[in-house]
Formats: C-alpha cells, structure tokens, sequence
C-alpha cells in the first residue's frame, strides 16, 4: 500500500504515498517464537517473511502558498512546472469506492493566488518532481533490487495508492510511482482519495470540531509572546514592512522553504 499525503503541521500544509509496513510486526512475532523456544541466539532471517510495506511521505518543493506583501517578489515563472521526462507515468484519481475523483476545495483555493511570474500558489515544481522520482528509485532498490517483493513493472494487485486530494500530492505520487516502477506497467495506475470533509491523512479542522476548538487562539496566542513578537517585529523592519502588516512567521517559513528549493528557472528577487 502506498500513500501520498498532504501532511497539514502547524507550520505548513503535506502530501503522501501509502504501501508497504506489516512486516515489523510480523518480525517480532517471529523473533518473540524463537526466545519462546528457548533460542537466545540471534534470528535465524531466513525465517523472516515480508509480508507488507507502507511508505508514508509528503509532497516535493512547491511554490508558496501565499506571497509576502513586498514590492519585489520573488519570480515563479511556469517553466518551473515542466514535468521530467522520467516522471511521466499515466494515473486515473477515483475515491475510495472507485468513482469520481472529489471535488477539491484546497485546489480551488490555490488557484485564485497567482504569483509573480504566472505561477499559482502551492503548485508541485519540477524539482519537487524529481525529489518525489528520486524517492521512487530509492524504494526501488529496496524491495525490487535488494529484496525482491515487488515485482519490476507496477502491479496494481501488489500496490494501493492512497493520496490527499490536492493536485501537488497526487502528482508527487505520480513521480514516486514513476521512479518505483521505471514507467512501466501491467495494469491501469490508480490513485485513490476521499473529501476533503472526510480526510484523515492530515489534521482536518473543517470536519473535527474538537480539534478546532483545541486550536482556537492557539497561533494568536503564541504571536503575543514577548519575545517572538518582538522577533517577528525585527525581521518586518528588516524586510521594510510596516508592523502592521499582517504577516506571521509561518508564512515567512513557507517562503523561505519554497525559495530554497524553487530551481534555477527562478528569477529577479529576494529578500
């Protein structure tokens, strides 16, 4: 099984792929059986069986979700988005139960932020895609390579893909599968994701009420400490916004990831 999930921390939202991961326990059954039968020795693993793997990850580099109010922005020019080769894998997005893909209300919201240079906001680059493939290949190597569990073309009995429905995440499953597989197939490539009401690969404040009220005032709070609002009050006077502006560190974070990682298509700007 494999899942992409889009991870949401208190920092920054996340993607992720699911596969692969009973066999610890099952590692430890064995191992418990033989001290049961008096071996104190070490396990013999040839009596170790792989049954299961999950891999759980987020997302590659992405643009920001939200642009820093300053005259000079950085440039995300849409030669950002070209799509390696090498990652091109064909996929079908359906629910849980196989039907249409859900409407996604996260998409919709990055699509109305665009950023200078023509990009939108939150949107899986080329160098996330070639994190996500690199990834892919790692896997790769450990159970098609060095332990043959998986065979070397995907297999949609062998593999279920599971995702957050937002496009970066389902496109960096797509890369990861790409490089796990090397682009080839037996069968259709099926990524599978649920509502957004429904999710639980993130913390879900829209549907949980409970964490929702346990949330509540919790960021504002935290910016009302002495010494991180005077922090946040320092690095506004350095980056020449006035203190009213209504910018908090995660969103000086979520630049400052997306920056790093943007590529060498990136243009003018900085700050």
């Amino acid at each position: 099984m494999i899942t992409s999930a889009f991870n949401m921390r208190v920092w920054a939202p996340v993607g992720v792929l699911t596969s692969l991961a009973y066999c610890f326990h099952q590692r430890r059954v064995a191992l418990a059986e033989l001290r049961a039968a008096g071996d104190q020795g070490p396990a013999d693993r040839s009596l170790l069986e792989l049954k299961m793997v999950q891999v759980v990850f987020r997302h590659g580099a992405r643009s920001p979700l939200k642009p820093l109010p300053l005259e000079e922005q950085v440039e995300w020019n849409p030669r950002l988005l070209e799509v390696p080769p090498q990652t091109q894998f064909n996929y079908t997005v359906t629910d849980l139960a196989g039907g249409p893909k859900p409407y996604s209300p996260y998409d919709s919201q990055y699509s109305r932020t665009t950023l200078k240079g023509g990009m939108l906001a939150g949107q899986l680059t080329k160098v996330g895609m070639q994190q996500m493939f690199a990834l892919g290949e790692r896997l790769r190597m450990n159970y098609v390579e060095d332990i043959p569990f998986l065979s070397p073309t995907f297999n949609p009995q062998e593999v279920f893909a599971r995702s957050t429905n937002m496009y970066r995440n389902l496109e960096s499953t797509r890369c990861l599968l790409a490089g796990l597989f090397q682009r080839q197939k037996e069968g259709p490539v099926i990524i599978h994701t649920v509502e957004a009401d429904s999710e639980v690969l993130y913390p879900n404040y829209q549907s949980c009420q409970n964490l929702r009220q346990r949330i509540r005032g919790r960021k504002e709070a935290a910016a009302l400490q002495p010494q991180i609002s005077v922090d946040l009050k320092e690095v506004k006077e350095e980056m020449g916004l006035d203190s009213s502006v209504e910018v908090d560190f995660l969103i000086l974070l979520d630049n400052m990831a997306a920056e790093q990682k943007r590529g060498p298509c990136s243009l003018h700007g900085s700050w």
